[in-house]
């Protein structure tokens, strides 16, 4: 294994850990902020609450781009050669973020319609920047489709293994000898 390559996996497998280590402690924030609202008095436990599921949320999103790192760069540590691999491992990434986001906006939301109006204005860009995201990620895609099916039969078209490639040639001078191709 070349130094470059272990040095890259070891800093990718060392970035994920610490994600998931800091998503699993702003988790443990969040409950220990619930437990300590039910134990004083006075304390609006559903803006705890809703803060908690704020937390938990950003928590989830950070601990699955740490696993999607540590998974995709410290464990394979390879480059995405099919275009359905690439396709299919994006789609799993922006779509956890775009989950996150909109959980996001709707905890914002609540918040924000119990105090004040005016600060509508976040959830409602978060909301948006989350239709975005997956307004993005179809056209992501469509156009992967697009790439896969042209890749596709472009391995085809090479024919892939011996008798493949004879039969396109075949198939090409049969078409470059018919008289009526003008050839």
């Amino acid at each position: 294994m070349p130094v470059f390559e272990l040095v890259s996996r070891t800093v990718f497998a060392v970035t994920s850990i610490a994600l998931m280590l800091l998503a699993s402690l702003l988790i443990l924030y969040a409950g220990s902020q619930v437990w300590g609202a039910f134990r004083a008095d006075g304390v609006d436990i559903g803006s705890t609450l809703l803060e908690a599921v704020g937390y938990t949320i950003i928590a989830i999103a950070v601990f699955d781009v740490g696993k999607y790192l540590f998974e995709e760069e410290a464990i394979r540590a390879r480059e995405m050669r099919q275009p359905g691999e690439a396709r299919r491992s994006m789609t799993k990434f922006i779509s956890t973020i775009a989950t996150a986001v909109f959980l996001e906006s709707l905890v914002s939301m609540f918040e924000a319609s119990k105090e004040d109006l005016r600060t509508m204005i976040y959830p409602t860009l978060a909301l948006f920047g989350g239709v975005a995201l997956i307004v993005g990620l179809g056209v992501y895609q469509r156009l992967s489709v697009i790439v896969e099916k042209h890749a596709g039969s472009a391995r085809e078209d090479d024919g892939g293994d011996a008798a493949g490639k004879q039969a396109h040639r075949r198939r090409r001078l049969s078409v470059g000898n018919n008289p009526e191709n003008g050839d």
